[in-house]
């Protein structure tokens, strides 16, 4: 049973990142917690719906995400009601119109609500030296 519901995790964080290759704002909504908080090199944010669709249109014109994998992913359930995903990834994107490969380890918190996974929070650290000696200027 545990297999089958991490499985079921699993699927739904691929399905966020395909509704992100094919810009789909209102496909990411639907798998969106009303309030999410994000987490990455920008800064941390919470985010509401109308909040997260700003936010995607205004990327639009700066970066498209190509394509995607996701490699070593682990799931665990801290509670029934409580999925937690973490797993590195490859991106293949344009960002102001030239082409970047991104690799990160990202980690997702899915909350079941009336029945339904829903995001909660999304962490994305880039890889590299632990320290940033590697972005260092």
């Amino acid at each position: 049973m545990e297999k089958d519901n991490a499985q079921e995790i699993i699927d739904l964080e691929r399905k966020f990142w395909r509704a992100m290759v094919d810009k789909d704002i209102e496909g990411s909504i639907a798998m969106l917690a009303r309030e999410s908080i994000v987490a990455g090199a920008q800064g941390t944010a919470m985010l509401s719906h109308d909040d997260y669709r700003g936010m995607a249109r205004q990327g639009e014109s700066l970066w498209q995400l190509k394509s995607f994998q996701l490699d070593d992913i682990k799931v665990m359930f801290p509670s029934g009601d409580i999925a937690v995903i973490a797993y590195t990834v490859t991106e293949d994107m344009d960002v102001e119109g030239k082409p970047l490969t991104l690799k990160a380890a990202d980690a997702t918190t899915w909350t079941r609500q009336d029945g339904k996974w829903l995001a909660a929070l999304h962490t994305e650290s880039v890889l590299g030296d632990p320290f940033g000696r590697d972005r260092a200027a």
